[in-house]
């Protein structure tokens, strides 16, 4: 048997193992995207998923919950992508020569189960990068809130009504929980955790402080709001350094060889005249 004919067995049997289950999916009104994870996961439970590793939970607070994923829907996304990588690339893996098809053997499912993990953590700096730019500012209007004689839960509630984006809509759901009764700990803990920048931990420690020992918490936050900008300002320094490199080689591979046609083909038309 070649190992082209074994890789598609392989494919075959783990298919068998659970594409039932995605036939047989209730056909929901579901977004394109959203449907297609729910019914890989699905699938990746009827195939059998890995342990959820113990900071899955921590990252999926990070990343937002997409989709409302918890951690063994995450577990089964992985396993089912192992087994679709694999099916999807048997034919490709069966074509290379030698002993390429063992390494690719090797490597689609491996590609297929940290997927997640990537698209996690792409995710998780993306929402950090949306909350760094909004910091600044929402944490002057909670400064001024506080000043004006709101509460904690309060302020975070107004000034997340007040604002849009990312972080204002973390702040309503803390004020929110808050006024269900949550205790302050346990609600600024989770505001911590689904908010990945360190600004933030340090705002729920200045918070818990104040709440528990009646430090003013006007300052802290003016400090915390000018130290949020000047980090804001050498991340964009930063940003703006790195781009330069890539404006010169797309300089380099483009534009100067461009000119260099035009420059060659006006001399050749002037040697041919």
């Amino acid at each position: 048997m070649s190992l082209a004919v074994a890789l598609a067995a392989l494919a075959g049997a783990a298919a068998a193992c659970g594409l039932v289950d995605v036939a047989t999916a209730p056909r929901r009104r579901r977004a394109g995207p959203e449907r297609l994870v729910r019914v890989l996961v699905a699938f990746g439970r009827r195939v059998g998923a890995p342990v959820p590793a113990g900071d899955l939970n921590a990252r999926l607070d990070a990343a937002g919950r997409p989709l409302g994923l918890a951690a063994g829907d995450v577990t089964a996304l992985k396993g089912a992508g192992a087994v679709v990588a694999l099916i999807a690339g048997a034919p490709l893996a069966g074509a290379l020569p030698g002993r390429l098809p063992l390494l690719a053997a090797a490597l689609l499912p491996l590609a297929g189960l940290f997927a997640p993990d990537l698209l996690l953590a792409r995710r998780t700096r993306a929402r950090r990068r949306a909350m760094e730019a909004q910091l600044p500012d929402l944490l002057d209007l909670l400064r001024v809130s506080i000043e004006a004689g709101l509460t904690t839960g309060r302020a975070l509630g107004e000034v997340g009504r007040r604002h849009s984006g990312l972080l204002a809509r973390e702040w309503r759901a803390a004020s929110a929980q808050l006024a269900l009764g949550v205790p302050r700990d346990e609600a600024l803990e989770r505001l911590a955790r689904r908010c990945p920048t360190p600004a933030m931990a340090a705002l729920a420690a200045a918070l818990r402080r104040a709440e528990r020992h009646g430090a003013p918490l006007a300052g802290t936050l003016a400090a915390q709001a000018a130290e949020a900008r000047a980090t804001r300002a050498r991340r964009i320094r930063e940003r703006a350094a790195k781009a330069a490199p890539k404006i010169q080689l797309v300089v380099a591979l483009l534009l100067v060889p461009s000119v260099l046609l035009l420059v060659a083909g006006a001399l050749v038309a002037a040697f041919v005249q």
